[in-house]
């Protein structure tokens, strides 16, 4: 068995820079470190339990198969909070049939991005009888 001690999602940007300011000063991740120079230095941010570095470009988007999904305490003031900074959002919170707050939006290069609250009463929250 694999031990694996930690993890990053790795995106390659086709503008660094203009994901540089998506990340980290529209959606407020944190930087954990940078490495390199110029506008190709790589730059990992903080994402919960895990990482996401942004380093290199690319030609291409990403693959519509790559989706991001980051646990929000309170949707409803990200959405306000993203809306009053640019970005785009895909689609304004909604409360799904499984009982999660959901709301879309994507980066620059178009990579869609879930933001998640889970509700008190959320079996994700509460298991009864335990």
């Amino acid at each position: 068995m694999v031990h694996v001690l930690s993890s990053r999602t790795l995106l390659r940007p086709t503008d660094p820079e203009r994901s540089r300011v998506f990340y980290g000063e529209q959606l407020g991740l944190a930087v954990y470190r940078e490495f390199g120079a110029g506008p190709e230095r790589g730059t990992v941010y903080f994402l919960g339990g895990g990482f996401l570095e942004l380093s290199g470009r690319s030609e291409d988007p990403p693959s519509p198969a790559l989706r991001l999904w980051l646990q929000v305490g309170d949707v409803a003031a990200a959405h306000e909070e993203l809306r009053a900074k640019g970005v785009r959002i895909t689609r304004p919170p909604v409360r799904e049939p499984w009982g999660l707050v959901e709301m879309w939006i994507a980066d620059p290069d178009g990579t869609p991005i879930v933001l998640v609250e889970v509700p008190a009463d959320h079996p994700l929250r509460f298991r009864p009888g335990i």
